[in-house]
């Protein structure tokens, strides 16, 4: 019988790095130095980075049962296919990933959506905990989501559901990369918030760039009575309101569970969030409504990876 929380490997692949550990449950054993993502020309140079790094972890903990890949874009989490990477060049063609990584490690492995990994360690050990249904969200490069019902994640056949950033909020809104329009993650990204506020800025007369209005300099901005960057602030709670509106009433579930760099603003952004929502929604659904920061924040993709891990191969992965 494994240990309750057995050690895993797991992987947190990102747009700007790919963080590596070993896991134990929420515990982060050991983290490996992270892989700068743009370093690499291929998915297979990356893919073969990655396998040293945990090749070299495996050496150092024997004990480790499986290994957990956390992937920002399109997976088939019963085949382990991974079809696309979102925000990474060339990751374009279906990989067998996890068949890949059980060849080259020697160990069961699973690979899901990035934010499903998040979700999951916040439903199992975090901010969720306890919870039959509940909706987690990451905002960060995009808008990634993880839907939980009745004890189980929400899961397509064949392909990531879920998939809470192609949600429109506005039918003749902004076209998105598959021909969509009004997706909210083409809104609220950290990319698009920063362009945003740039125009704003200028629009004012005050001249700044890209990388001064990134989610944390806005944030201490707005704190210091930014009026522009405050109001940016305001505007992705409307926004992001009319996504959990819309989740609220199709699904209930009982708890937001919201992270990512935007969600570091803390009151800044829950507070509008929440007022937003009361003031749209029927009063029974606003009595259940709980908004809740992510427990594990930035680390929380890792142990999630790591805990689907150790569900797998116990046989309770759901």
């Amino acid at each position: 019988m494994l240990p309750q929380h057995p050690k895993t490997l797991a992987v947190d692949f990102g747009g700007t790095t790919i963080k590596i550990a070993v896991t134990c449950g929420e515990t982060l054993v050991e983290r490996a130095e992270p892989l700068p993502t743009p370093n690499f020309s291929s998915p297979e140079a990356t893919i073969e980075a990655m396998v040293a790094v945990l090749r070299r972890l495996r050496e150092r903990y024997p004990d480790v049962v499986g290994v957990g890949l956390g992937m920002p874009g399109w997976v088939d989490f019963y085949r382990g296919i991974l079809y696309q990477l979102t925000n990474v060049p060339g990751w374009t063609q279906p990989l067998p990933l996890r068949a890949m990584m059980e060849e080259a490690l020697g160990l069961p492995a699973v690979i899901d959506n990035d934010a499903k990994a998040m979700g999951y360690a916040e439903w199992k050990l975090g901010a969720g905990r306890g919870c039959h249904s509940l909706c987690a969200i990451t905002l960060g490069t995009g808008l990634g989501g993880c839907l939980v019902l009745h004890d189980r994640i929400v899961r397509a056949r064949s392909i990531s559901c879920a998939e809470l950033g192609q949600t429109s909020i506005d039918y003749r809104g902004k076209l998105g990369p598959f021909g969509n329009r009004g997706a909210i993650e083409e809104y609220i990204g950290n990319n698009e918030l920063a362009a945003e506020a740039v125009e704003r800025y200028a629009a004012a007369g005050i001249c700044k760039t890209a990388a001064e209005c990134t989610p944390y300099l806005l944030e201490q901005a707005a704190r210091a009575g930014d009026a522009i960057a405050a109001q940016l602030y305001r505007d992705v709670a409307e926004r992001l309101a009319c996504l959990l509106l819309n989740i609220m009433y199709a699904l209930v579930p009982e708890a937001f569970v919201i992270g990512g760099g935007v969600a570091k603003a803390g009151d800044l952004l829950f507070e509008p969030l929440r007022a937003a929502l009361r003031a749209q929604l029927f009063a029974e659904h606003a009595a259940l409504l709980r908004l809740l920061p992510t427990r594990f924040g930035a680390d929380a993709g890792l142990i999630g990876a790591g805990l689907m891990a150790a569900d797998h191969v116990a046989g309770t992965l759901r």
